[in-house]
């Protein structure tokens, strides 16, 4: 069978590969759809750290179950489903206190191990997610589910006014789900395109952080309170600053991001604002379920989401271009039918 390998940084290519052994509580899908996210393009620049080569890339995934488990009657042969990616350990701290997403030896479809570009893949049961939902949205389920993770961790509720800095793929997801809760939300870009994305995915308000004074606007939009929740969505020291700065007093900030430097902060406002800060990674099973259910509601954009569909054959020259041009691209989807 076919499958897209990132062979070394900066090239791929496709490649026939054996067919997956099938353990015996696996399911065997076919994979219709798989999106790439920066992770894919850090991969195939060469600077993600979690990679070795050669990795089949892929952990936004589409399929179709071509052999079902008697266990599991939802998830017959014929049955469309979004996947959760990672894998835990059962066995960690993190997998102890029933956090799977947090597990110290997770291994995340794409990174760690091989990815969905190909035309067939084993999983178990757990999973997987099935809906009546469109490939497009079922190929979206899993990156939105870190915005969602991150507004579960920040505990948002429909009281709260919401800021979430960077206003990307990720940054979608928790726009979405912070308007899903009810909460009023506020999305922070320097890209207009952006901004207006999040605007249809819920934004009440935006700020366009190069041409308005970030400070002063959250200020007047709360009017004078600042944020109940920020959250960090980009991964810069400078943005992990702000999120502290700029939240309310008694606030929560979620840090979604990685930053690529050390951070300095003036520690004081952890104490004085008694803060709770809080990291968010991955996404658990209610995260897959309420995204599903928003998607299913039609509570999301997600053909202006998209910006382009393409067979595999075309996804090397794709990968290429989009290293190049980033900022060209907001999501691609590869098809695999």
């Amino acid at each position: 069978m076919k499958a897209l390998v990132l062979k070394h940084p900066g090239e791929v290519a496709v490649e026939e590969i054996a067919e997956p052994a099938r353990g015996q509580d696996d399911l065997l899908l076919r994979v219709r759809r798989v999106g790439l996210c920066g992770s894919d393009l850090n991969s195939f620049r060469g600077t993600n750290p979690l990679v070795s080569y050669p990795r089949i890339l892929g952990h936004e995934i589409a399929a179709t179950i071509v052999t079902g488990n008697e266990s599991h009657p939802g998830l017959s042969a014929g049955v469309n489903v979004a996947v959760s990616p990672y894998s835990n350990c059962g066995e960690c701290a993190a997998c102890r206190k029933q956090r799977p997403n947090a597990c110290q030896f997770n291994q995340t479809m794409g990174v760690q191990r091989d990815g969905a570009l190909t035309e067939f893949i084993v999983l178990p049961a757990g999973k997987l997610y099935a809906s009546a939902l469109g490939l497009k949205e079922l190929c979206l389920v899993e990156p939105l589910t870190v915005g969602f993770h991150a507004v579960a961790r920040g505990r948002v509720t429909k009281a709260d006014t919401v800021a979430i800095m960077g206003c990307g793929g990720v940054g979608l997801g928790a726009i979405s789900a912070a308007h899903f809760a009810g909460a009023r939300t506020i999305g922070i870009d320097i890209e207009e395109s952006k901004l207006e994305l999040a605007r249809k995915a819920g934004a009440d308000q935006t700020i366009h952080a190069r041409s308005e004074r970030l400070h002063d606007r959250l200020l007047e939009i709360t009017n004078g309170l600042g944020p109940d929740v920020f959250i960090e969505a980009i991964g810069s020291p400078e943005t992990f600053r702000t999120a502290v700065e700029d939240v309310g007093f008694a606030g929560r900030v979620v840090y979604i991001g990685y930053a690529k430097a050390p951070v300095t902060y003036e520690s004081r406002l952890f104490v004085q604002k008694e803060l709770d800060i809080l990291g968010s990674r991955n996404a658990l099973p209610d995260d897959f379920r309420r995204v599903i259910c928003m998607l299913e509601a039609g509570q999301f954009p997600a053909s202006e989401a998209v910006t382009v569909v393409a067979p595999m054959k075309e996804a090397p020259k794709l990968l290429r271009e989009w290293s190049q041009n980033p900022g060209q691209f907001a999501k691609i989807m590869v098809d695999l039918d």
